[in-house]
């Protein structure tokens, strides 16, 4: 089963990565879509088949969602080159941490928990539009819902749960358009 768990690990980071080097909305959907399979998939291999339905189901309902607000893809464009290396310096500090550093069993889940939250943590806080916040935040609740099977006592399915209906709702608020008189306005520091 070790090698299912590495492939859903890479299969979570590679959806986060999509996330992040994505602007459109069908990117983000697929990069969401594919997270929660990657987390339901570690969550059911952790003995957590009622968390795994949850994860995945409330995942999907928010890529579904995502994907049916928008018609564009906007993967990579012009001025990612620093998202890319945010990506590929992420996965490599989360493999390092996961494999050398902590100890405990189940290093691809640490690895995956740890390359979603700091790549969404990342990504909020770069982010302008509203499309892009909510589903690094949905994607951040997917994250931390599977985050307790990293514990030595499993907490039940009710952190996954209360995960995936964050991730399924928080696709659902409405986007917020800023007041016209902010829109030609730059901020400054």
């Amino acid at each position: 089963m070790g090698v299912i768990e590495a492939a859903a690990a890479f299969v979570v980071w590679l959806g986060a990565a999509l996330v992040v080097l994505a602007d459109g909305r069908r990117g983000l959907a697929l990069g969401m879509g594919l997270l929660s399979a990657g987390f339901g998939v570690l969550e059911w291999a952790s003995g957590q088949p009622v968390g795994a339905v949850a994860v995945f189901a409330g995942g999907m309902v928010g890529s579904a969602r995502c994907w049916r607000s928008g018609a564009n893809w906007g993967l990579m464009p012009a001025g990612s080159t620093p998202r890319l290396v945010l990506c590929v310096a992420s996965a490599l500090v989360a493999l390092w941490v996961a494999a050398a550093v902590t100890t405990g069993g189940g290093p691809q889940l640490r690895f995956a928990v740890l390359a979603a939250l700091g790549l969404m943590g990342a990504r909020v806080l770069m982010s302008r539009e509203n499309a892009v916040v909510l589903t690094s935040v949905a994607c951040f609740a997917i994250a931390l819902a599977a985050a307790p099977g990293l514990g030595a006592t499993s907490p039940g399915p009710g952190p996954a749960i209360i995960g995936g209906l964050i991730a399924a709702g928080v696709m659902f608020l409405p986007a917020m358009r800023p007041p016209a008189a902010l829109k030609g306005r730059v901020s400054g520091g």
